[in-house]
């Protein structure tokens, strides 16, 4: 008995010796060793290695929606070895959008469009250069190429619209979708593929389009068909875009298109542009639009036709541009539609295609919120922003998941009354969309036609959000019936 007794002895000694040691070390490391002075931003609360990604997969704006009233504008996600720093709402993410690109850079996180754009272009070259390409953007976007384009989307969507019987449904979305590729190829990609190599492209982008899949954001190059099917149609594109390029330099031909603008680009040092570069500047050209602007244009069309006050306001503005300049439409009437404009700005408020905007950060940097709260975020994190959930913040936005267009007339300006980056479907800044002005007049052509030469019904039930596409769009068919109008109104 005294033996056991004295063995429990010890062990309870070694015991408090253990915990005597412990706390020892914790005070002496607490005396000698100085304390971090940053203040991180908390953590999202998962479970260990895999509970962050486990959560991001469930959706990212799901995790928004129940974290942000929890942490607040800022707060950190552990995904595997990387940590996602989000910064919700205009105080916090002015930083994302105004930083320039040695600090927070857009390169490493959007390396998985490579395969798709193809070497030398956008992503797989350094900023400089990016810089210089963006520039070939923004000239061939510029208002004289603009005008331009503008005839090109008129056109099409008369001969496109010209084609519906007098009466009958269709799903609106799959008719805006084939009409948007249409005005595209017109626009973008010139007058050979439109007219004579359309079918052909529109299947070899389709392949492209679909071997973007979740899975190639981690793992571009992994070989799963889909992604062989992409390099393929990469290859064959390439091929097309060369001998288009190549006919057009023998003979002298030319035409208003974007192809034609990257062909005339020269870089600063005086290199022109190669058939190469040109065929990846107008892919990415066409991933950054075609899907946008059909996504869009579709939850334009099922909010205006679900909101019979707007849908009124809508017609009425047609009316009076009908009675000041006639049928005739083109750039400087579709900039008069306002009406028509904050409906699709609205829509997009509600429905940016784009539900994630990422950085990589190369320093370190600080962040206030509203509430005067200061986080250091550090060099290495993502840092994200979500144009889906900070487009519905309250103290933004009255009702903010109701629709209401009137929120951006005078008066009442919402988007601008909590600063520049309230509203974000076009993000912001240094890298702010630079084919805005040519997503909102396509989708203006496209609607201002429709209203003016049919009357339309929502005859399927409001369509539900497509989580699951790398775009988020519209889910299912949205159906439609029509009735063309015997009069154009006047």
């Amino acid at each position: 008995m005294e033996t056991e007794s004295t063995n429990n002895n010890k062990i309870w000694n070694v015991g408090l010796l253990l915990v005597a040691t412990l706390l020892a070390a914790k005070l002496i490391s607490a005396l000698i060793i100085p304390r971090s002075k940053k203040r991180l931003p908390p953590v999202v609360n998962s479970l260990p290695v895999l509970g962050g990604l486990l959560r991001f997969l469930k959706g990212p704006v799901v995790m928004l929606r129940e974290e942000y009233p929890k942490l607040g504008s800022v707060f950190t996600l552990k995904l595997l070895n990387k940590n996602i720093t989000f910064l919700i709402g205009p105080e916090v993410s002015a930083h994302f959008f105004k930083a320039p690109e040695s600090d927070l850079s857009q390169q490493e996180v959007y390396q998985f469009n490579v395969p798709t754009f193809g070497p030398g272009v956008v992503f797989d070259v350094d900023y400089s250069v990016r810089q210089e390409q963006f520039r070939f953007f923004t000239e061939a976007l510029r208002v004289n190429k603009l005008k331009g384009y503008v005839d090109q989307m008129v056109t099409e969507a008369e001969e496109y619209f010209s084609k519906w019987g007098n009466s009958g449904e269709v799903d609106l979305k799959c008719e805006l979708e084939h009409l948007i590729i249409l005005t595209a190829s017109r626009c973008l990609l010139g007058e050979e593929v439109r007219n004579k190599l359309f079918d052909d492209v529109s299947a070899l982008f389709h392949d492209l389009d679909n071997g973007m899949l979740p899975i190639s954001v981690i793992f571009p190059y992994l070989p799963i068909p889909a992604h062989r099917r992409r390099d393929q149609s990469r290859k064959k594109l390439a091929q097309i875009f060369t001998n288009i390029i190549a006919s057009r330099k023998q003979t002298g031909k030319t035409e208003n298109d974007m192809l034609q603008c990257f062909i005339d680009s020269k870089y600063k040092d005086g290199r022109q542009t190669t058939e190469s570069e040109v065929t990846g500047l107008l892919i990415a050209a066409l991933f950054a639009g075609q899907h946008t602007s059909s996504i869009t244009s579709t939850w334009t069309g099922a909010y205006l036709l679900c909101n019979p006050t707007y849908m009124s306001a809508v017609l009425k503005e047609q009316k009076n541009l009908t009675q000041k300049h006639g049928n005739k439409v083109d750039h400087d009437i579709l900039s008069e539609m306002e009406v028509l404009h904050r409906c699709i700005k609205e829509a997009l408020r509600l429905h940016p295609p784009l539900i994630m905007l990422l950085r990589s950060s190369h320093s370190d940097f600080s962040v206030k919120t509203h509430e005067g709260i200061e986080y250091d975020i550090p060099k290495g994190h993502i840092v994200a922003t979500s144009p889906a959930f900070a487009n519905r913040l309250p103290q933004i936005y009255k009702n903010p998941d109701k629709y209401d267009p009137d929120r951006f007339a005078p008066g009442r300006d919402e988007d601008k009354v909590a600063g520049a980056f309230s509203y974000i479907s076009f993000g912001g800044g240094r890298h702010g969309c630079l084919g805005e002005p040519f997503a909102y007049l396509q989708i203006k052509a496209i609607w201002s036609h429709l209203v003016r030469k049919f009357e339309l019904e929502l005859i399927s039930p409001f369509p539900e959000i497509d989580w699951n596409a790398m775009v988020v769009g519209v889910k299912g068919k949205v159906m439609v019936r029509y009735k063309r109008r015997e009069l154009s109104p006047n």
